[in-house]
């Protein structure tokens, strides 16, 4: 399947998107694998693609004064695909829970194993008051695509996420251009990046397994000043031994400090 824009129902609406590629070379790291942020870019592509065709996409929802804004976010990796390995990346979504429309995802390898799956909440937005919808007026375009879940129950989710408060400053970064999207503010992805760059390269560079958890709190518009906090936390794996390695953060805004986000990062490091 290939994602067209112009003509979204080209293939036939779909109850799961997917998309075979080779990992690119700008998706990678120094050990020659798939980065954090790559993933997070992938499963955004996809859930655009499949929402255009769906019917509830971009100019669909801007019809009506709405659209997605995504509210929280697991992503766990069992391996990170090498490069120019090819990689089927799914779509799908998963019901409803309250306010939140949930979309699952996850990448399969060469082999037929999904190696990377994830979770996600979304909420529809007013786009005027800038104030959550409930979701049922979009809901019934969606299929349930009951029975599949990317992650068992008992994985836990990024909504269980706590304010620490023994975190400590590391990096402070600007809300630039290059940070902004369509809706103007800093898109998703981005974050993710900036989590990355607020711990030790190595420790990402090692790491063979990954999870992430994250929660979209406030946006942040272009100009504004974030202030990254972090903290090693304690993590129990027993896959990970004695080379786990696990961090919360939190982004602030400098001027009011507010919270924009909150994530938890677990890493085993071989």
């Amino acid at each position: 399947m290939i994602c067209d824009p112009a003509n979204p129902k080209g293939s036939g609406i779909v109850d799961v998107w997917q998309e075979t590629f080779p990992v690119k070379f700008g998706s990678i790291d120094k050990s020659d694998r798939l980065t954090l942020d790559a993933m997070f870019q992938f499963f955004q592509e996809a859930a655009i693609c499949h929402a255009e065709n769906l019917g509830v996409g971009r100019e669909d929802m801007a019809e009506t004064g709405q659209a997605w804004l995504l509210s929280r976010m697991t992503v766990i990796a069992d391996r990170r695909p090498n490069y120019r390995e090819t990689i089927t990346v799914r779509s799908w979504p998963r019901g409803s829970e309250k306010l939140f429309a949930l979309r699952n995802y996850d990448i399969i390898d060469e082999s037929g194993i999904s190696v990377i799956r994830a979770r996600s909440a979304w909420i529809v937005i007013d786009m005027e008051k800038r104030r959550p919808l409930r979701p049922q007026s979009v809901m019934d375009k969606l299929p349930l695509n009951e029975g599949m879940e990317s992650l068992p129950p008992d994985a836990g989710a990024a909504a269980g996420l706590i304010e620490r408060s023994n975190l400590q400053k590391t990096v402070e970064r600007k809300a630039l251009y290059t940070d902004i999207d369509y809706y103007r503010h800093v898109n998703n992805v981005r974050y993710i990046q900036w989590i990355e760059d607020a711990i030790e390269p190595q420790y990402l560079e090692k790491a063979d397994k990954i999870r992430l958890d994250i929660n979209y709190l406030n946006e942040t518009p272009g100009g504004e000043v974030i202030e990254i906090l972090s903290v090693p936390i304690e993590w129990q794996s027993e896959s990970a031994g004695d080379n786990g390695a696990a961090f919360a953060f939190e982004g602030r805004k400098k001027e009011t400090g507010h919270p924009v986000f909150r994530a938890e990062l677990r890493l085993n490091v071989i």
